[in-house]
């Protein structure tokens, strides 16, 4: 039976922030604030904290975002780390042991909490092949350490997530508003609550087909675009998230925020470039 909730905190990544649904001039939406506002639906009192932010790895989300989120006293709570980890070839086994930490931290609280797997990417970047293994083993790891502690954990490594680009935005890393839109819809699943608006066993229009030559030009302009800049920050020490700050740093009544409900608005299938950019 679905347990309303009154306050959700969410501690995370840039796949918390909401990168890519939305953009830095309008601000990003992301599944966790599309869920914020389907659960508001049943509670309109329900406060939200995202306190999420791009760049970061595991250990720093742990030092900067576990207490503050525990001490907003949520009863719902998201811990989605990771990513980051394992795009810098960081060991397993210590990343999932500090995840597990911020598990036993939140569910001391009474909280019911959730996870994700991480997704595989490789279908849409062929670099991921090479982490494919430890990717594996990252997300089996994390399985077993929310089974321990009674974590729900929302599976992302499903057909419609993974086999089609259109979920991914231009940078084949950060979820398109339609990707995001299926993963809150996944998470609703996962807490007994389905988003009837989204059919996620629909099938979706046909993508578009490219040429070899068109092939070999759209990875170049990925490369140039994403993976050299990523690759850069990398050898220099820097992130994305650098003199940032949260974008829900403090609880708001999800009901009041009518520039979000402006955002939900978009349609999640929006965005030619996205498709181009992504390829088959």
């Amino acid at each position: 039976m679905f347990r309303e909730f009154s306050r959700y905190v969410a501690i995370g990544d840039s796949v918390t922030e909401g990168m890519n649904d939305g953009d830095d001039l309008t601000g990003y939406v992301g599944w966790a604030d599309r869920l914020a506002a389907h659960l508001a639906r049943r509670n309109p009192d329900l406060e939200y904290a995202n306190l999420a932010l791009r760049g970061l790895r595991t250990h720093e989300i742990r030092s900067t975002q576990l207490d503050r989120a525990l001490a907003l006293k949520p009863d719902l709570m998201s811990v989605v780390s990771g990513v980051n980890d394992l795009l810098h070839g960081s060991d397993n086994a210590p990343i999932v042991a500090q995840i597990e930490e911020m598990f036993l931290a939140a569910r001391s609280t009474g909280a019911t909490v959730f996870t994700m797997t991480a997704p595989d990417f490789s279908r849409n970047v062929p670099l991921a092949r090479l982490i494919r293994t430890r990717s594996l083993d990252f997300n089996r790891r994390v399985v077993e350490a929310a089974e321990r502690q009674g974590v729900i954990v929302i599976d992302t490594n499903v057909p419609v997530v993974v086999d089609d680009p259109r979920v991914w935005s231009a940078d084949r890393l950060h979820a398109s508003t339609f990707g995001h839109t299926v993963v809150s819809a996944l998470v609703a699943a996962g807490l007994g609550v389905p988003m009837d608006s989204v059919d996620l066993s629909a099938p979706l229009p046909s993508r578009p087909v490219f040429a070899l030559h068109q092939r070999i030009a759209l990875e170049t302009r990925w490369a140039a675009a994403f993976a050299g800049p990523w690759l850069h920050r990398r050898l220099t020490g820097k992130s994305t998230g650098d003199g940032r700050v949260a974008k829900h740093a403090e609880l708001v009544r999800v009901a009041l925020l009518e520039q979000l409900d402006r955002k939900l608005g978009l349609d999640p299938l929006d965005g030619p470039d996205t498709l181009l950019a992504c390829g088959e």
